[in-house]
């Protein structure tokens, strides 16, 4: 089917609402011509191959899947060739260091380009970022030596990489993984079994690097036991050249809702001699290593949210616009006339591209902190990033899942049929709250620890921050007055939420808050969203061309129409909440 993929839009957030000028001046980024070509030029050419390689193979993997037999895993048609494009392109070491073979661009560039990935093909999509999250485990925490042998070739996608953090018996629970890791000379034996392992064997590269939990002997109970390892597929020799295969291998892979070209595999470590390993970071420090890639790998889920939700809006106008059905003035008219057609198709096109302009702004936070470190300006983005990324993991993929379902809801009962395709979007995007931390998980971690890390700080100086452009709304055009105001009302109802749950948390009402904690996020994330559009409202306020046109309604529809379930979320916030369901 074919698809256009939002090159306008993203060049219009990374042009009006991330701060590139910022970036620009970095050294880091000095010669990168941010504000220049180098975004459109990226853009483009990522555009037209998530568009021509990419999207093609997406209906192949869902409808063969991974396979699984005598030969091990083996991927859907067309995905060998699409990844040795990928790699041959040097699409994987985008936002890699320059040291080790990458092109050290922003990492809210390469999140832009992840969104392409992801529209065009989420199982695709999620082996190369989960190498990207690979290499930056090992950038902060390998060895000179590890780096130097594995990064080249995880930079360049001719090995992939992958996270092995759960097991059978432990779910999110990691305090119950059982791995265990023996010393043996320079390295370690490990041995155990992993559960939903992504891309955890596949012939698309030429070897895979496991960074695996596990326990050393004698290691504490708990989390605080466990350690980081690496065990390569293959075990290269010093110039990286893969020689006899190591004691690991999938012993099965999952049948799936969705994103059916991935092979989602149970993994199998030491059943011989145990596998070879290597640590990763300090012992009994694995979980600190781990969140190096979880923290990366869960801005990249929500931006799997923003490119299936993108995905599903763009194959449902295009529907809309050709299935006619009716009549209006005795004339046959398109569903997309509809009026209530058209109101799911405005609800799902504004809040995919609130949910872009979220995310983006985010990622950029990451370079900000990256390149000013040791500066004021460094700590208040970390801090924002900080309490930003579970938001965005959480929000936007709880959000993808709602658009993609209107999706379906467009299309009719074509939609109910896989005929259309229209049921892909909301089954790939299933999985995204799921992925990486339940929305549960990132909402707990956002009311329990970061908003206690800080006593509030961070959120009450983003709440300051888009009540300056509330208040900028309110007095400016009469037109704007209306959202400017209600987008100062969901500021104030949103500071009272966050005082609230701080306040629960202070006073030992810990079940009090986890049991909202999840209406709290989604407030926050409708708010912080609304902010982005509200910005872009602002610059696109007088535009006569098509595109800032469609802008402009798109996010005043947004704070009219969808920024009031901030409203009704805090109310929950509000009410304890009876979170035993079963009566005494």
């Amino acid at each position: 089917m074919s698809w256009q993929p939002p090159v306008a839009d993203l060049l219009f957030c990374l042009r009006q609402l991330v701060p590139l000028a910022e970036l620009a001046r970095a050294p880091a980024f000095a010669e990168l011509d941010l504000e220049g070509e180098t975004p459109e030029l990226v853009l483009a050419e990522a555009a037209r191959f998530a568009s021509e390689v990419i999207a093609p193979i997406g209906e192949a993997g869902d409808r063969e899947g991974a396979r699984f037999g005598d030969e091990g895993v083996r991927a859907a048609t067309g995905y060998r060739q699409a990844y040795a494009q990928f790699v041959e392109a040097g699409w994987q070491g985008l936002a890699a260091p320059v040291e080790h073979g990458g092109q050290g661009l922003p990492e809210v560039l390469s999140g832009a380009t992840h969104e392409l990935w992801n529209a065009a093909d989420l199982s695709f999509a999620l082996c190369p970022m989960l190498t990207d999250a690979a290499i930056q485990a090992l950038h902060v925490h390998g060895t000179p030596e590890q780096r130097a042998l594995y990064l080249p070739r995880l930079v360049s996608g001719e090995w992939s990489g992958t996270m092995n953090l759960t097991e059978p018996q432990a779910g999110s629970d990691l305090s119950a993984i059982r791995s265990q890791a023996v010393p043996n000379g320079d390295h370690y034996l490990l041995r155990g079994q992993k559960i939903f392992i992504t891309w955890g064997e596949h012939e698309l590269a030429e070897n895979i690097v496991h960074l695996v939990l596990a326990r050393t002997p004698g290691a504490p109970e708990g989390v605080r036991g466990l350690s980081l390892f690496l065990a390569p597929r293959f075990l290269p020799d010093a110039d990286g050249n893969c020689g006899a295969a190591n004691d690991l291998r999938a012993v099965s892979i999952e049948r799936k809702l969705g994103i059916h070209g991935s092979p989602t595999c149970v993994m199998s470590f030491g059943e011989q001699q145990g596998a070879l390993a290597w640590r990763v970071g300090g012992e009994h420090q694995g979980l600190a290593c781990m969140f190096t890639m979880m923290n990366l790998a869960r801005l990249k889920v929500g931006i799997e949210g923003v490119g299936l939700a993108a995905r599903a809006t763009e194959q449902a106008f295009r529907y809309a616009q050709e299935r006619v059905q009716g009549q209006r003035d005795g004339e046959p008219v398109a569903i997309l006339r509809h009026p209530d057609v058209g109101r799911m198709l405005l609800d799902m096109r504004s809040t995919s591209e609130a949910m872009r302009a979220l995310a983006l702004v985010t990622a950029a936070q990451a370079d900000l902190a990256r390149a000013f470190p040791n500066t004021g300006e460094g700590a208040a983005a970390q801090a924002r990033l900080d309490l930003l990324t579970p938001i965005v993991k959480g929000w936007c993929t709880e959000t993808a899942v709602e658009v993609a379902s209107l999706g379906i809801q467009v299309h009719g009962g074509m939609g109910y049929v896989e005929e259309t395709g229209a049921a892909r979007w909301w089954r790939d995007s299933r999985i995204t709250p799921i992925y990486e931390g339940t929305t549960g998980i990132q909402a707990a971690d956002l009311s329990g620890r970061k908003l206690r890390l800080d006593d509030g700080a961070a959120m009450f100086a983003l709440l300051d921050e888009i009540g300056a452009t509330a208040q900028a709304l309110k007095g400016g055009a009469q037109a704007f007055a209306g959202v400017g105001a209600a987008l100062a009302d969901a500021v104030l109802h949103l500071r009272a939420s966050t005082r609230l749950q701080l306040t629960r948390m202070r006073d030992g009402e810990r079940d009090a808050a986890l049991a909202v904690s999840v209406p709290f996020l989604l407030q926050a994330g409708w708010v912080a969203s609304a902010w982005q559009m509200a910005r872009a409202l602002r610059k696109t306020a007088g535009g006569a061309d098509p595109f800032s046109r469609a802008k402009h309604r798109s996010a005043l529809h947004f704070l009219e129409q969808m920024l009031p379930r901030a409203l009704a979320l805090g109310a929950r916030v509000r009410v304890p909440a009876r979170s035993d369901p079963l009566p005494h």
